[in-house]
């Protein structure tokens, strides 16, 4: 009798459910490919951090 249960989780890319366990080296995604997308994303700045702070007017040129 196994005390682990099994936890399925969605591929923060492409949505599809998988396994969430240690022998997959692309976790959380399902595949390279998710993880590669994912990267590629970000290096294209296609997801950003909203910066809500205020404008620093000591930067500004005058």
């Amino acid at each position: 009798m196994s005390l682990v249960s099994t936890r399925f989780v969605a591929c923060p890319y492409c949505k599809k459910l998988i396994e969430y366990n240690f022998d997959n080296k692309f976790r959380p995604f399902c595949s390279e490919r998710c993880q590669l997308m994912d990267l590629g994303d970000w290096a294209n700045e296609n997801y950003k951090i909203p910066d809500n702070s205020p404008p620093n007017t000591d930067d500004e040129l005058n």
